[in-house]
């Protein structure tokens, strides 16, 4: 029986695993919690009560503080959540959030918490919705926020970086909508000069300024009955700012050089790679423009974060590259999957998929092995030195590491070097399948130092199974505290 069974199996039945508690502050803290969770998470079930539920779960993705916000909030049982612990077994389980009322002093709200281990049709599930795919908790969560989001007619303000999907969640939420019949209109702040930016957006009239030969409608007026996204809003002017929030206030666009406006019935969904917040503190974004935009919010996780949906994303790109090209590649090799899985993925799902691209056309056969990565490695390392160059020596996202334990050695590590700290492409990257790891408590802690407290990204630093670091863990009698001294 394994540790997921056990752990399902030891659960109260019809019981609540933790209750939580918003006091006046909004803080959630533990009320009760059931013995069999305290045992999961290695602490007494006295220790608990009373701590903070974001201290208590401090990397659970999402934070069951907001999902306890949002059950209490709309007074309503979120089921079949999934939620991944990254520094427990199992790794991630499903949740059930129920709102339970006020508490005994009625000064604040309660909701309880029903863990449970996935099940094995679960566990490999792998969820298509409006054209992105994802298996992982976080990206289902995604996936439930835009059908929560998708009908109401509020802004929103969607977040994340360069790559990570942003257009196609501000579809999504077009296509969930009313209005997805109406037209979708796109608009990048940050690729039209700021001269030119009012007009595409509001329009003008023919003569309004030198070179408006015609009238010209603006984005506002073509996106009538439908949805307005507005990418890279953080860049817009600070002018056009004050007339976009006359806009959203009166519900009419001018038209630059008209001398009448025109009603609008318009659903803004804006992106931003940016904080907003820091934006408005630097007084680069208005502040009542943000308040009035950002109703609701998506927020998208780097696919560094979200290594579980890497092998559906490729299995996706090859599905549509061999469409494109007409000929079939039908999968890539576990090794070379688990190379993808290595990498930090700074351009995020934008580059997986240059990346898959690249390589299908490379390969003559019909599956994709390590090997056939070799030289997109080899411009990773060389362009990452390239920018390291007279800087202190760090790990850097642009280096996969490679070779991988399961893998014959393709690239020949880097030499040692007296101080010099732990990169990807450390010995131990390159260590064989048949050698047993063999870790010390000096590696582990530069490991974990380097990858920023984070368990999963410290063993892949290592070359070694998270599981296989729990166990050096163990031996060497080292605790997270230990770790960060």
């Amino acid at each position: 029986m394994n540790r997921e069974q056990r752990f399902q199996d030891s659960l109260p039945a019809m019981a609540p695993d933790l209750v939580a508690a918003q006091g006046p502050d909004e803080h959630w803290r533990v009320m009760s919690l059931s013995p069999a969770l305290a045992a999961w998470l290695g602490i007494a079930v006295s220790e608990a009560v009373g701590e903070g539920v974001d201290r208590l779960f401090p990397r659970a993705k999402p934070m069951l503080s907001d999902l306890a916000a949002e059950a209490a909030d709309r007074d309503l049982t979120l089921n079949d959540l999934r939620v991944r612990f990254e520094d427990q077994e199992p790794a991630w389980m499903m949740v059930d959030v129920q709102p339970g009322g006020l508490t005994p002093d009625f000064r604040g709200r309660t909701v309880a918490f029903a863990f449970r281990a996935p099940t094995d049709s679960e566990r490999h599930a792998v969820e298509m919705f409006h054209g992105m795919v994802g298996a992982g908790p976080l990206t289902r969560e995604i996936f439930r926020k835009i059908g929560l989001y998708g009908p109401t007619g509020a802004s929103v303000v969607i977040t994340g970086e360069t790559g990570a999907g942003k257009e196609l969640v501000a579809r999504a939420l077009h296509e969930c909508s009313p209005r997805a019949s109406g037209p979708y209109v796109a608009v990048n702040c940050s690729a039209i000069s700021e001269e030119l930016l009012e007009s595409e957006l509001f329009g003008h009239e023919k003569g309004a300024f030198t070179g408006a030969v015609r009238t010209h409608r603006g984005r506002f007026e073509r996106a009538h009955g439908g949805t307005l996204f507005l990418d890279e809003i953080g860049d817009m002017p600070l002018h056009t700012q004050s007339k976009l929030l006359r806009v959203l206030e009166e519900g009419v666009v001018e038209r630059v050089g008209a001398e009448e406006g025109k009603s609008v019935n318009v659903r803004i969904v804006c992106a931003t790679n940016v904080p907003l917040e820091q934006a408005v503190g630097q007084g680069r974004f208005r502040s009542d423009l943000y308040h009035r935009l950002s109703v609701l919010r998506i927020h998208l996780p780097p696919l560094r974060e979200r290594v579980e949906d890497i092998p559906p994303l490729i299995t996706h790109f090859l599905r549509i590259f061999s469409k494109k090209y007409d000929r079939t590649i039908h999968r890539l090799t576990p090794e070379a999957v688990a190379l993808l899985q290595s990498y930090l993925w700074p351009g995020n799902i934008r580059e997986l998929r240059n990346v898959i691209e690249r390589i299908f056309i490379e390969t003559p056969g019909d599956v994709i092995g390590a090997k056939a990565f070799r030289e997109w490695i080899q411009e990773r390392q060389h362009f990452a030195t390239g920018n390291r160059q007279g800087q202190r020596s760090t790990p850097s996202p642009l280096i996969p590491p490679y070779p991988l334990a399961s893998e014959q050695v393709l690239l020949a590590p880097p030499e040692p070097s007296a101080g010099k700290e732990l990169s990807p492409l450390s010995h131990h990257t390159a260590r064989k399948s048949t050698c047993p790891a063999e870790l010390d408590a000096e590696e582990i802690r530069r490991a974990f130092k380097a990858a920023d407290g984070n368990i999963t990204a410290a063993a892949r630093l290592l070359g070694v199974h998270r599981a296989t670091l729990y166990r050096y863990l163990d031996k060497l009698d080292l605790s997270r505290h230990d770790l960060e001294n």
